[in-house]
């Protein structure tokens, strides 16, 4: 609970959490919660310790009720959960922080080691960015190629999804490093389905066959759409797709959409994936929507946590790796338990009606934990 305390109060470091301690904040700590309040040396050692598989299993008991609670259900398509996964530099050192941490070398031969963690988070339509597991990247997985590095620690995360959420229906969202065999057999024999974002030139020949078939199903299989025009500017979307395009042992489902936006300039966005969910005119623009949902995991889920006062890239600890994993964790679970408050009915209500921020929230709690009730 002390850890978690750094995070959920936005601390952004253990010496600002204790400094930030006084003693009517350790009595109204103890009136909430019922328990001390050490100072944040004492939670460090402790954090050395404990093995993190302990806090990825609080973690998983919290998303787990949320679950079976239906919290999330109407964020559901095709009544799986989406689950992005993706990969993020922690930390970086100039000293081998820990035994067998992964390291890269320049060119000119200078080492430099890295925490890299790959991670696997719920997205819903509202914003929520959920973590659901997590796994690190170990000293024999090649930093340098990140796609191999990435797809070694895939296959290993998978494994630990498919045992602590054993029944869970799942689509995969990840970018365009996942569209190969081994993600396509990672999902297939765990009963998933997958969104994947498709560049030009990957799987050249999947390309080649989009290109000889499309001209040929364009009537059939393009939509297209204005979804508001007026005096200020127009927006259209036109999309295209292909079902069972042959994939070594797989067929793919290929889909791409392109938006143009007009006010005074026109803009062009163009979406691509492949799926091996079937694409018909009625579901494509949402199979491509939530596709593109994976972009939370880096804007709700990463960016969030470096920059909206978690610190996630903040060193709580510099030698010990259980510590950081532990660090890593409170941080996730953290994170979930601020989200479910911030996008309380409640608490839009007050912050609309007051004209607040989000972050004026977090400093009127903290101001009330030092006030004498």
């Amino acid at each position: 609970m002390a850890g978690l305390h750094i995070f959920i109060f936005k601390k952004g470091s253990r010496n600002n959490a204790d400094n930030g301690i006084s003693s009517q904040f350790e009595n109204n700590y103890i009136t909430l919660f019922g328990l001390r309040l050490p100072i944040m040396d004492t939670v460090n050692i402790f954090l050395k310790e404990l093995p993190p598989e302990e806090l990825e299993k609080l973690k998983r008991l919290l998303v787990q009720l949320l679950i079976e609670k239906k919290v999330l259900s109407k964020y559901r398509f095709n009544n799986s959960y989406i689950v992005a996964v993706d990969g993020t530099g922690v930390y970086s050192f100039s000293y081998e922080p820990f035994p067998g941490c992964p390291y890269k070398t320049s060119k000119t031969g200078k080492k430099s080691w890295q925490v890299y963690v790959l991670e696997a988070k719920i997205l819903c339509g509202n914003g929520f960015s959920i973590s659901i597991a997590t796994e690190w990247l170990q000293n024999s997985d090649d930093i340098d190629a990140k796609q191999d590095c990435e797809l070694k620690a895939f296959s290993r995360l998978s494994d630990k999804i498919k045992k602590m959420y054993p029944r869970l229906p799942i689509i995969i969202a990840a970018d365009s490093l996942y569209p190969n065999q081994t993600v396509f057999e990672i999902c297939k024999s765990n009963k998933w389905n997958y969104i994947l974002t498709f560049k030009d030139g990957t799987l050249k020949t999947v390309w080649e066959e989009v290109n000889i078939l499309l001209p040929l199903n364009k009537k059939q299989n393009q939509v297209e759409r204005t979804l508001f025009k007026d005096k200020k500017g127009w927006l259209c979307q036109k999309s295209m797709f292909l079902n069972k395009i042959p994939y070594k042992e797989y067929e793919l489902n290929w889909i791409e959409v392109t938006k143009l936006y007009s006010n005074n300039d026109t803009i062009e966005e163009r979406f691509v994936h492949v799926t091996d969910i079937l694409i018909t005119k009625k579901c494509v623009d949402d199979v491509s929507y939530y596709g593109r949902l994976r972009w939370k995991i880096e804007n709700e889920g990463f960016n969030s946590q470096k920059n909206d006062g978690y610190n996630l890239q903040h060193k709580f600890s510099h030698t010990s790796l259980f510590a950081m994993q532990n660090y890593y964790q409170l941080l996730q679970i953290a994170h979930l338990i601020n989200q479910l408050t911030e996008k309380l009915n409640s608490t839009k209500a007050g912050i609309t009606e007051s004209g607040r921020t989000i972050k004026s929230l977090y400093e009127d709690t903290i101001s009330s934990m030092l006030k004498e009730v």
